[in-house]
This record gives structure tokens, C-alpha cells and sequence, in this order.
């Protein structure tokens, strides 16, 4: 199987992501493939609790995760390499802004984080499991 566009799904706050973000790197380059690394941010607009935040918030909100997160590529990946991601920063249901980003990029693959859940969800977090359960590509899942 040959490779051409990953999307790499992480979190920005989350320390462990960066061995996610590694791994999503180490298999594009094997195919020389496109690397799309995407974060999502909650979408304030549509909650009851919107009317409690600025009319700015979110527009803030994303644009200050959008430096944060080529931030992180950069300070994980080096400068050179961080010029070719594309950054994604969406708003919305984590899984389903991953599996769109994936549906509209074209994805061969997608990379994402277990993130250390309990017992109860069998050892794979609710997102990720949502994103393999769903996604109409391979989901290649990296563990803490």
C-alpha cells in the first residue's frame, strides 16, 4: 500500500502527542507522503454556554491554537520540516472534524493517540475508537 497524504490527529496540550506526531512523521517520509496534522478546539458558538464568552472568542481561540500547534510541529519536527505540514486547526466534535479533515484531504491514513482511558472503553480512548470505528481509511493508532 502506497501512501500519499496522512493526518496526523493530536493535541496540543497533551505531552504525550509528541510520540504521535513522531510516528505520523517516520510514515511519511517512508512514502514521501503529504503531512496534514490537524488539533480540534471545542466550538463555543453552538453551546448554551456561548453567551458567556466574548463575541471574539472562538475566532481568538483558534488562531491562538493555530500558533500553538505550528509551534509544537516545529519545536518537534524542526523548522525545515514544519515548513511542509499543513496545519489544520477545526472547531467542533474531535471525531468527526478528524474524519472530515481526513474525507477532504483524501488521507491514506490517519494517526492518532490511544489516550490513556480506562478499562471500561477496552484500552482505546473514546475518540480514537470513534475514528477507527468510522473512518473510511486506514487509522494507524499509537500507545503511550
Amino acid at each position: 500500500m502506497t501512501v500519499k497524504s496522512i493526518l496526523c490527529a493530536i493535541d496540543v496540550s497533551h505531552q504525550d502527542d509528541m510520540k504521535v506526531l513522531e510516528t505520523a512523521d517516520k510514515l511519511a517520509r517512508l512514502d514521501e507522503a503529504q503531512l496534514d496534522v490537524i488539533t480540534v478546539v471545542p466550538n463555543f458558538g453552538v453551546t448554551l454556554v456561548s453567551s458567556y464568552f466574548d463575541e471574539n472568542f472562538q475566532g481568538e481561540m483558534v488562531s491562538k491554537t493555530r500558533q500553538a500547534l505550528t509551534d509544537t510541529v516545529g519545536r518537534v519536527l524542526g523548522p525545515e520540516r514544519n515548513k511542509d505540514v499543513r496545519h489544520l486547526v477545526a472547531a467542533g466534535s474531535i471525531y468527526e472534524e478528524i474524519l472530515e479533515a481526513a474525507r477532504q484531504a483524501g488521507s491514506d491514513l490517519i494517526v492518532i493517540g490511544a489516550h490513556k482511558p480506562d478499562l471500561k472503553e477496552f484500552l482505546l480512548g473514546p475518540n480514537a475508537a470513534r475514528v477507527v470505528r468510522h473512518s473510511n481509511c486506514s487509522v494507524y493508532v499509537v500507545r503511550g
